[in-house]
């Protein structure tokens, strides 16, 4: 009997080679090399052939501009992440991990949807029963919602060619698996070709295609890399599960600004848009204490306030500890060897953990000087007054360097209602009505601003 093949796969860009190497000769990562037999075809027809007409070409002239290609999903903090809204024949990859929200925010959507379009839910993890309690629950109730439970890709796109829905969403992409395949649901081979299939369909159909992920262990959609790069758009819902609030983060789109954010909470009734994140990320904020500090970074095209808190203690042992939370943890040990170097504070026997509030993850120097001064305040034991705020970049000399749209984040500031601002000396701003702004040049004028020094 003839053995199976063996073929190697990377699991970041999914090149396949022949043998197991340390490093991917394609994309260059490490240890993503994975064994897995070679598919065995049966057959030799695609399921998905049957529903895609054979394409043409026509001039970019010809087309016309009257039909509007983008509507609204009836969520204004799911529209401002898409761009603006859903596209038509978008292919729509929203991922996450179990539990977090992401069955409950597209069932949500389908009952807005249903008020002027035809909409096809397909499960292969709950029953139409169950699909049904939940719909009941969300209270989504309408006729043009149509719901199914399959697994297998052929029977599903028999389903859309029988019902011509205008939107589709596969709950989820793991779980769906094309007969023609030797291999299980959820292999890299299954997961890419249902995929294909999926993006052929909205191409060819014109049909905005939803498509669930779920998110390893490492926090990238279960399969290669290259799923990403197949779809239109990449959401990523993001929160711990046991809190209320839930931010939905755009990491690739073709028709709209990436990073954007839309912030939830969920709720009994599902999931409820909050309008001003600033203002539910703040709340709760203690007065008085040391080592808290409020920065303003920038999500998309949204200004956001964000709470730094830091901790410093003396440290039990030889080796000081270094912790953070939603700020990058080779930034933090650069700033805490700034604040020593530079800022005169022995840092270098304390323990030191930073934490940004709500489960953002702070990526932009605009947050360095709010770390530092919360250090600081943690450090001297002296409280930052709670109507400060702090905006700007560390150098590694200590000096403070202008970051981009300096003006939005500070009237966003403003607006929150804070009276004072530490900001770059060499940047110049126009002057705010009730904020006074504090222009410092490095980390030693700003700590002696921030805790009157």
């Amino acid at each position: 009997m003839k053995q199976p093949k063996t073929l190697f796969y990377c699991t970041e860009c999914g090149n396949e080679t022949p043998k197991w190497a340390g490093r991917c000769p394609a994309c260059g990562a490490w240890n993503t090399v994975v064994e897995r037999p070679e598919p065995a075809v049966k057959g030799k027809g695609r399921a998905s052939s049957r529903i895609v007409a054979a394409p043409k070409a026509r001039p970019v002239t010809e087309l016309g501009d009257s039909v509007e290609i983008r509507f609204s999903t009836g969520m204004g903090e799911l529209d401002r992440v898409l761009g603006g809204g859903a596209v038509k024949g978008s292919l729509v990859l929203v991922g996450g991990a179990p539990g977090i929200g992401k069955s409950t925010l597209m069932l949500q959507i389908c009952g807005r949807l249903c008020e002027f379009a035809k909409v096809l839910y397909v499960s292969g993890e709950e029953s139409q029963h169950q699909l049904k309690l939940r719909a009941q629950r969300l209270h989504v109730e309408s006729g043009n919602l149509l719901v199914l439970s399959e697994t297998g890709l052929g029977e599903m796109l028999e389903a859309v060619e029988q019902e011509q829905p205008d939107v589709l969403i596969v709950d989820s992409i793991q779980t769906l698996y094309n007969g023609a395949l030797d291999s299980p649901a959820g292999s890299v081979s299954q997961v890419k070709d249902c995929t294909m299939a999926l993006m052929q369909l909205a191409k060819g159909s014109n049909v905005t295609v939803f498509v669930i992920g779920h998110v390893n262990k490492e926090g990238s959609i279960a399969g290669p890399k290259v799923l990403e790069h197949m779809v239109d758009c990449v959401l990523y819902f993001e929160g711990d599960r046991h809190t209320f609030f839930r931010i939905l983060r755009a990491a690739k789109n073709r028709f709209g600004a990436t990073n954007e954010i839309g912030v939830f909470e969920m709720r009994d009734t599902g999931l409820t848009e909050v309008e001003n994140p600033s203002q539910m990320l703040l709340s709760g904020r203690p007065e008085e204490a040391p080592g808290t500090c409020v920065t303003c970074v920038m999500e998309g095209a949204r200004p956001v306030l964000a709470e730094v808190q830091a901790l410093v203690v003396g440290t039990a042992g030889g080796t000081p500890r270094r912790t953070s939370n939603g700020f990058d943890y080779n930034r933090a040990a650069m700033l805490l060897a700034v604040l020593e170097k530079r800022g005169g504070l022995k840092l270098s026997a304390c323990d030191a953990y930073l934490n940004i509030i709500g489960g953002l993850q702070l990526d932009e120097p605009a947050a360095d000087l709010a770390a530092v001064v919360a250090l600081a305040s943690s450090y001297l034991d002296k409280p930052v007054p709670g109507d400060l705020a702090a905006i700007g970049e560390v150098g590694l000399t200590g000096e403070l360097r202008s970051v981009g749209q300096l003006t939005q984040r500070v009237a966003e500031v403003r607006r929150l209602g804070f009276k004072r601002c530490v900001v770059p000396a060499h940047r110049g701003l126009e002057s705010f009505q009730d904020l006074r702004l504090l222009p410092v040049r490095n980390i030693g004028e700003a700590i002696r601003a921030a805790l009157r020094e």
